[in-house]
Order: structure tokens, then sequence, then C-alpha cells
């Protein structure tokens, strides 16, 4: 079974990624909401001292403002430390519950009939997360009092909802549960992809490395994030917190490292400016965290505006820049460029909306599709490392390749160069002896009679015949050209194709020239016809019924190129290989020397020759030589 390419599997892996997703997103939607909706709801400042829930049921009615869901927040006004909600319940049915879509704040509070029926004792720091109150089943149709109380903001905005407690949950797990799957799924790709870096070379390693801390921080980010962790973990706020800023301040520096493992240090290294930049802010406020822990938290307003106005300011202009960067690159053909900056603008826009609109809104806005912009753009990020990873196997296979050639031409000219000494030296020693035999019989010849002339002849055959493979000998020691010259390709191939055409006729075949004019090269012309010869002889002998050999020659930029095509028989992969080895020859004659002396002239002549055959189907030569430059 054939294997799919990388660049199949890593299409393969990024749909099984999409399909993996979808699934999720669906089950974010929340389907038949047949639950009651709050329409509106009344609220109350305190401004001086905590009142307690009698007090705030006897207010009269003129003293509460009337706010409506689908309306803004009303911000506090100076001095005031909690508020007094009351809503209008509908009728419920049984196991009834209520849903606030956002809580801001750091303490809540629910009465019915000046019971509590919910106090979230100050564990959790709302900030726009979704709060669950179960009600009794006896209360529905009455008013609910929230007290709302927080240091930096408190209130309530966006849907209220009441109905059956387990389907509000079930909407509740749905839309805020995604994020702790998703944070978990990018802290364990990373981790498996941290295994699979430790077999890798280090110059993988690391571009690997950095893309892991992006994927562990944006994971953290997502977990510590999440509104739905609160309802599973009690208190903790202040270390999830921690571990957000934590996550935040290697977030920086890892994505721009990566970045420049990926495109180079920038014009003017100003991309490597920008990375020691963030390292070193990155150490600077988590120092700023070790001394407000050491401090008990009194610097929390300072560390605050460190790492949220500040830190937000400069993942603006980090993103803007990259962004910039990104694109330039993109322009010039940079492939790994397209798709980061396909991905990172889906992530940067999404990302600059919310965090425009979250500082727009004095914070009071809960960052929600940024985390879906970054699901884009780190799987783009991993399409670029799966890419790299397949170029640097490509580059292994083409050099293996590369260097499997290179050895079997430097075995094949060894081979060469030792029977070009042993032809040089014994076709010389060889062809004397021969003539002065020759001479012998035929004055022999004169002498004898008829049944001695016929077996003399046959002797003086057989000796020309081994004058010719002598020839030969000598052709393929010494292939350089005896006399160089400029000469016509298309007049020389037409000599060639006068010559052979009887014997093609003979072989029930047929040559067809298709030639350009104006073809010169520089060379033998009669070593050029040799080779030909050769070749198209070569063709003939392996023509079968109604065959056709079509030479063909046409110039291509500074080359000249010969195709001689026939429909033979043609050959297997295995003798395509051996072709031009010593002695090697498909034919019960053949001497092998034929081609080799072909490939030593067309050597000799600077140019280059390819066999392409199918067993058959026949088989194409191709002869590339340069073309005569006449300046």
């Amino acid at each position: 079974m054939k294997l799919p390419s990388t660049k199949m599997a890593a299409v393969l892996i990024m749909l099984l990624l999409v399909i993996a997703i979808i699934p999720v997103g669906i089950a974010m939607e929340w389907d038949g909401h047949t639950e009651a909706e709050i329409p509106a709801w009344e609220l109350k400042w305190e401004t001086a001292g905590i009142n307690g829930i009698e007090e705030a049921a006897a207010w009269p009615a003129g003293e509460w403002s009337f706010i409506q869901a689908s309306g803004a927040r009303p911000l506090p006004p100076p001095g005031t430390a909690s508020a007094w909600l009351r809503l209008s319940l509908p009728p419920a049915g049984a196991n009834p519950a209520i849903l606030i879509d956002k809580v801001y704040g750091d303490s809540l509070k629910a009465y019915i009939d000046n019971r509590l029926i919910y106090d979230s004792d100050g564990d959790v720091e709302y900030s726009g997360n979704k709060v669950l109150i179960p009600l009794p089943a006896q209360d529905s149709a009455k008013q609910l009092y929230l007290w709302n109380a927080g240091s930096k903001e408190f209130g309530i905005e966006g849907e209220v909802r009441v109905g059956s407690y387990n389907k509000l949950l079930s909407f509740y797990v749905k839309q805020d549960l995604v994020d702790l799957v998703l944070g978990a799924a990018m802290i364990f790709m990373a981790g498996a992809l941290l295994v699979c870096l430790l077999f890798l070379k280090p110059e993988f390693f690391y571009s690997g490395f950095y893309l892991i801390l992006v994927i562990i921080s944006f994971g953290v980010l997502l977990i510590t994030y999440s509104p739905f962790l609160p309802l599973i973990i009690s208190g903790g706020e202040r270390l999830r917190g921690i571990c957000f800023d934590l996550a935040l301040f290697t977030l920086m520096p890892a994505f721009t490292l990566y970045f420049e493992q990926l495109f180079g240090p920038g014009k003017r290294g100003l991309t490597t400016r920008v990375r020691n930049f963030q390292l070193t802010y990155s150490l600077l406020c988590a120092g700023a965290l070790i001394l407000n822990a050491v401090l008990s938290f009194r610097l929390d307003a300072l560390y605050s505006f460190l790492t949220i106005n500040v830190t937000g300011t400069l993942m603006i202009a980090q993103f803007m820049y990259l962004l910039y960067l990104a694109l330039s690159y993109a322009r010039r053909g940079n492939t790994d460029a397209i798709v980061f900056s396909c991905g990172f603008t889906v992530f940067a826009v999404v990302s600059l909306s919310e965090l425009l609109h979250y500082f727009l809104s004095t914070e009071r806005y809960h960052l929600y599709w940024w985390k879906w912009g970054m699901v884009v753009f780190v799987i783009s990020l991993i399409v670029i490392l799966g890419r790299r990873f397949a170029g640097s196997h490509e580059k292994a296979v083409e050099y293996s390749r590369e260097l499997e050639k290179f050895n079997n031409d430097l075995q094949r000219s060894e081979k060469m160069e030792i029977i070009s000494e042993l032809a040089a030296s014994v076709a010389h020693e060889v062809r004397n002896p021969l003539q002065v035999t020759r001479g012998f019989l035929q004055i022999l010849g004169e002498r004898s009679g008829n049944k001695e002339k016929e077996y003399l002849q046959m002797a003086v055959e057989e000796l020309d015949r081994a004058s010719v493979i002598i020839t030969d000998f000598l052709t393929f020691a010494k292939p350089g050209m005896d006399t160089v010259d400029v000469f016509e390709v298309s007049g020389e191939l037409k000599h060639v194709a006068g010559i052979l055409v009887p014997l093609a006729n003979l072989q029930g075949g047929s040559i067809e020239l298709r030639l350009q004019k104006d073809l010169q090269v520089t060379g033998s012309p009669a070593k050029f016809k040799q080779a030909f010869i050769n070749l198209i002889k070569n063709s003939i002998e392996s023509l079968q019924e109604e065959g056709l050999i079509v030479v063909t020659a046409w110039r291509s930029g500074e080359s000249i190129i010969v195709s001689v095509k026939d429909n033979g028989e043609g050959m297997r992969v295995s003798e395509l290989a051996r072709l031009g080895e010593p002695y090697y020859s498909n034919k019960t004659k053949g001497t092998g020397l034929g081609l080799m002396v072909t490939f030593r002239i067309i050597e000799a002549m600077d140019g280059s020759i390819e066999f392409h055959s199918r067993k058959g189907e026949g088989t194409e030569v191709m002869i590339t030589l340069p073309a005569f430059a006449d300046n």
C-alpha cells in the first residue's frame, strides 16, 4: 500500500482537528430556550454603611432605580461600596434556579422573604462570571434580593433566566466548559509535542520548544480565565490570577522567539530587540509579582496597572508589529509567512477588537471570542512546524538520492577510467598484427582455389569485425574531439537518418524527423554522427511491426535538445540503471561498447544524456548540448 505524502498527512491532521473542534462549537449552542427571562430589575446603591435585608426590603419603591437587562450595567457613584438589586421571579416548576449571565464584585448574597439562600462567602472574585443560584421550590413567583459588593466594581449585567436547575446547569456547562476542554487539549498537545522534540536535532528542538511554550501559555490562559473554573474549584482566586499572569508573561517573549526562529531577526535586528525587551519586561513583571506576594498583596493597585494596562498596551503593539512583518514576508511569496499571516490575522483582529472593547468599557467587558481566534492561530503554527519537518524530510530524501547518484557516477567513472587505460594499451598493440594478418590472407586468397578463397574471405570478414571493435575501443579510450568545429545539428541528423533509413525499412519501421533550423553546437561532426548512429541503430533493433522512430531537435534557452523516441520493446527499470556500464548489452552479439562510446562523445561535448523507457512502450533518449554562442 502506498503511504500518503507528508503534505497530505498534514492536511489530514488539520481536517481531524477541525472535525474535533466543530462538535465542541456545536455543544456551545443552547437549543430550546424554554426558561423565563427577567427583562428588568431594580437597583439601589449603598453609600453609607451596610444595611441588612430587613432595611432593604423596607425601602420605598421611589428609592429604587429601574434597570433594563438589555442596557449597560450602571457604574456606581463615588464612595459606593455595595448595592442592592431586587428581581421579581416568575413562576417556576420543580427544582427551580436562577442563572445570571455576568456578575461583578467580590461578594454576592441572595435573599427571599428575608432568608439567606446563597452566600459566596467572598471566595470568588467575580469579573463577569456566570452565577447559578438554586431556588427553594416554594419561593417561586416571589421577590429575590441580591446584595453585591466589591473593591473595584460590582453589579450584574446581561441575561437573567429562571427555570429548571438541571437545564440551566447544562447550559452553564455547555457555555463555559469548552474553555477547560480547549485549555486541557492545548496542554496535552504541548506535552506530546515535547516528547517528540526530544528525538529531533537541536535546530528543530528550539523552534518546537518555543511553540510548546506558546501553546502551554494559551492553554493556561484558557483554563484560568474560564468562568467555569470557580464552579468546580472553590477559592483559590489569587492562585488562578497568578497562574494567568505567569502564562501571559511567558507568552509574550515565547511568541516573538518563535516568530524570530521562523523569519529571522528582522530588519536591523528589530525583532531581536523586541524579543529582548519583552524578556526584560516579563522578568520585571515576575519580580513585581513576587514582591507583591511577599508584601501580602498590598501593591495590588500598582501591580494591576503594570500587568493589565501596560501589558495590554504592549500586547497590542506586539500584535500589530508582528502582523505587519508577517504580511510583508507573505507579499514576497514566503509560504510559511502566508500560513502564519492567515492564522495570526484571525487571532490578532479578534484579540485587538476584544482588547480595545475591554479597555474602552473600563474593563467591564468579558473576553470571549479571543479563544477561537487563538485556536485558529495555534493550528497555523502547528502547520508551519509540520511544513518544516516535511521540508527537512524531503531534503534528506533528496540528499540521499543525490548521494546515491554521485556514488553510481563515481563508480562508473572509475570503471571507465580503468577500461580506457586498458583499451588504449591493448588496441594499438592488437590492431597492427591484425592488419598484417589481413594482408597475408589476401595474398593467400589470390593464390588459392575457389574453396580456399571462401574460407579466407570469411577470415578476412572476421578480422574486419575485430578491427571495428578495436576502433570502438580507441574511440572509447580517446573521446576527445580531434577537430572542433561549429556545425548545424539538423543537417548532421538528416545525414544520419539518410544512412539508417534503409536499415529501418528492413525492420519494418520508419524514421521521422522534426528538426528546427539554426541549431548550432561546437564539436566534431564525425563523432556527433557516430553517437547518433549508435543511438538510432539501437532504436531500429528494438522495433517490432509498424515501428516508428521520431527524431526531434529544438532549442531551449542556451541548450540544444535532441530526442530520439521509438515505440519498440522498451526496457525495465533494472535495465535502464545499467545502461552505460562496461560490456553491458541487451543484444545477443552486442559488446556494450557502442553505447559507452556514445556516452563518452556526449560528455566530451559538455552535454548530458538521459533515458526514459517502459517495458512494451518504447524508449526515449534525451541529449542536451550547449548551444553555440555567437559573440
